[in-house]
């Protein structure tokens, strides 16, 4: 974000508390290179932080209340955080305030806040605008009361509030990459060891880019599909035996196809060749071998498309023009349903890219797509 959005922050702060904040905290948002749905089946994630990101101004009460403001929604939220649990709030309201129950529920002590908040994330895109706005959240709340909680443990209690509070079962990825996230580097997570390991993601240096392709139809996480698909997993892996899909192999699960049926044995097919995937992608970008990438990210958006079945329509209309224009690869990006895909791209045939499928959407009737450069970035910070 600019310096010139901070001071906006600043005087949204100012015009609704009366008083300067106490601070500035930044989290990013983030894209996923490869391992879709795999983080809560207990599998690898290749993430990468971004630029575009969540920045929360905030300043002590002592009063215990929690009075949060957004600069991007007209909903404003004051309540009582001792009061605070899951079922009790909703709306974008409840990210804040699940981080204040979660932080609570971790043994710290808030003491309140007024918390004013803004981002440069597409809402419902699919770059973890809701990981991003806990995060940043978070760490002013944390800091606000005299904790200093690991990056891992943050991440970890952001989980819980958008799983319990939020109501979205998701896994850690985007609460990690926001916290752990490094310039230049994608984020190699087992999410069963929270082992991390970053990877140079150095793309330009082989003439390429990374786009973003934003098909502007926002995906809705906690309407049913994505609780299903994992249900779905849960199931999958009771009747093979095993913890979690993450101890299953593609071969096992081809085996066991006749007991577990057709939509069980696709979504598990998906998360065992993707878990595959996400391992041979670290290899490959350890070798600079962007071609192999390609492959793996074209592999990927094949399986979320006709095994998981977590792609639409829009999103498969940006993929196939991004690669019939030049990309070296595309592919969904984020949990499906909507929201946004990805490109790797020869910088030559950026434009190109974006015309094309600006036209496909226009072809096909729907409302403009936004295509735009990210690159790796930093973890959430305080700013000032």
């Amino acid at each position: 974000m600019s310096a010139e959005r901070f001071d906006h922050v600043d005087a949204a702060f100012a015009d609704r508390t009366g008083r300067v904040p106490d601070g500035l905290w930044w989290a990013p948002g983030r894209v996923n290179l490869i391992g879709e749905h795999t983080d809560y089946n207990d599998g690898f994630v290749f993430p990468f932080a971004i630029d575009l990101g969540t920045v929360a101004a905030a300043a002590r009460r002592n009063d215990g209340r929690l009075r949060c403001w957004s600069l991007d929604e007209d909903e404003a939220g004051d309540v009582s955080i001792a009061e605070l649990a899951p079922g009790r709030v909703e709306g974008w309201t409840a990210y804040p305030q699940g981080m204040a129950w979660a932080l609570r529920e971790e043994g710290v002590e808030l003491i309140g806040a007024d918390v004013v908040v803004a981002t440069t994330l597409p809402q419902g895109s699919g770059l973890s605008s809701s990981a991003a706005l806990e995060c940043a959240a978070g760490l002013a709340l944390a800091e606000l009361a005299g904790a200093a909680l690991p990056p891992r443990v943050l991440a970890l209690v952001a989980q819980r509030a958008e799983s319990e509070v939020v109501g979205v079962p998701s896994g850690a990825m985007d609460q990690l990459a926001a916290m752990l996230g490094r310039e230049g580097h994608a984020i190699f997570i087992d999410t069963r060891s929270l082992d991390i390991e970053a990877v140079p993601l150095a793309v330009s240096a082989a003439g390429l880019t990374l786009l973003v392709l934003d098909t502007n139809i926002p995906r809705r996480l906690a309407e049913g599909a994505y609780g299903e698909r994992r249900r779905q997993c849960e199931h999958a892996a009771h009747l093979l035996g095993v913890p979690s899909l993450r101890d299953a192999t593609p071969e096992v699960v081809d085996a066991r196809a006749g007991d577990l049926g057709d939509v069980l044995h696709r979504r598990a097919r998906h998360v065992t060749t993707e878990n595959g995937r996400v391992l041979e992608a670290v290899a490959a970008l350890r070798a600079h071998d962007f071609g192999r990438l390609g492959e793996l990210l074209g592999a990927s958006h094949r399986s979320l498309r006709d095994d998981y079945e977590v792609s639409a329509p829009v999103l498969d209309v940006a993929v196939d023009a991004a690669i019939d224009a030049g990309a070296v690869a595309a592919r969904m990006t984020g949990a499906g349903f909507g929201g946004c895909a990805l490109a790797l791209v020869p910088v030559d045939r950026a434009h190109a890219v974006e015309a094309a499928v600006a036209d496909a959407f226009a072809a096909a009737g729907l409302g403009e797509p936004r295509t735009f450069e990210v690159s790796p970035a930093a973890a959430a910070r305080r700013l000032r």
